[in-house]
């Protein structure tokens, strides 16, 4: 086992191991007993995340922990890898030059997610952008300077919506305020097509749910901004809070369960599926006009 900095990925892998113990009935000083670990504060170290437990380490938890499925022990291990130093991701492998350290976190988690509840105030989420669309957001983030800056992070945003057509897709659910359905970006055409490509999405993949929060609703639960929450076989959900410059990763139950509610009531204030697509329907006739 070995000392080291405390990162989202460790703190989700400590988490499992936890709810393992938990499960397996042992107590902090029973297990650190069972395992050999040098008392409770040591395994205590291991659940915070602040110390890594090595592949032949992990062997002892599933024997002391009783844990027999083959598929439980896999999950477990791919945790334990993206905890570990220098982890890298298929995506980061592919897009080196358009992914920060933050942003890996971040890949990692979706990647991982069953789930994801997400409230988008300023722009149409990125795992449902067109290639336009991301263009244009992108174009004018500030964020990247060239073209070729550009054209990378597109290519990776578009990339990153093979999770809705994996085998056990990714679960998505997004409250979309109207702001920015309305917001005309890239022009009418690229909007037109955009919100042509939101109601293709909700009739073909049926493990997306997208509600409008329409501007009638007047005052809602989110009034300071987007925000996300990602679910996961294993471990903790975790709330993802992005800001120009980094993401903050929410993990304390109670922040996670101020955010579930939130999401729970903006889904009541918004448009159901069905009246959803008869309200971009109409948007799309706006557009169309313009």
């Amino acid at each position: 086992m070995s000392e080291g900095r405390t990162n989202i990925h460790r703190r989700r892998f400590g988490s499992a191991l936890r709810s393992l113990r938990i499960s397996a009935g042992l107590s902090g000083e029973e297990a650190a007993e069972r395992l050999g670990i040098a008392g409770k504060s040591a395994l205590s170290k291991i659940e915070n995340g602040k110390q890594q437990v090595n592949s032949l380490g992990l062997t002892a938890f599933f024997a002391v922990y009783r844990v027999e499925s083959e598929a439980t022990q896999a999950k477990v291990r791919h945790m334990a890898a993206l905890a570990a130093p220098a982890k890298r991701t298929n995506l980061l492998d592919e897009y080196p030059d358009a992914i920060t350290d933050d942003f890996e976190d971040y890949l990692n988690l979706e990647g991982m997610a069953t789930s994801a509840d997400v409230f988008f105030v300023q722009v149409i989420p990125g795992l449902l952008q067109t290639e336009r669309y991301a263009t244009s957001v992108v174009e004018r983030s500030a964020v990247w300077s060239t073209e070729r800056e550009v054209e990378r992070f597109v290519a990776l945003r578009l990339a990153r919506q093979a999770a809705l057509q994996r085998e056990n897709p990714l679960s998505l659910t997004c409250v979309i305020d109207e702001g920015a359905l309305r917001r005309v970006v890239g022009g009418p055409a690229v909007m037109r097509d955009q919100l042509q490509w939101l109601l293709k999405v909700m009739e073909q993949r049926k493990h997306v749910t997208i509600q409008v929060l329409p501007y009638s609703a007047g005052a809602h639960a989110a009034p300071d901004g987007s925000f996300q929450l990602l679910e996961f076989p294993m471990g903790s959900p975790v709330c993802v809070v992005e800001t120009k410059t980094t993401s903050l990763y929410l993990e304390e139950d109670k922040d996670v369960e101020l955010y579930g509610r939130t999401f729970t009531d903006l889904c009541k204030q918004a448009l159901d599926p069905t009246a959803t697509c008869r309200y971009i329907e109409n948007m799309i006739k706006d557009f169309e006009t313009s």
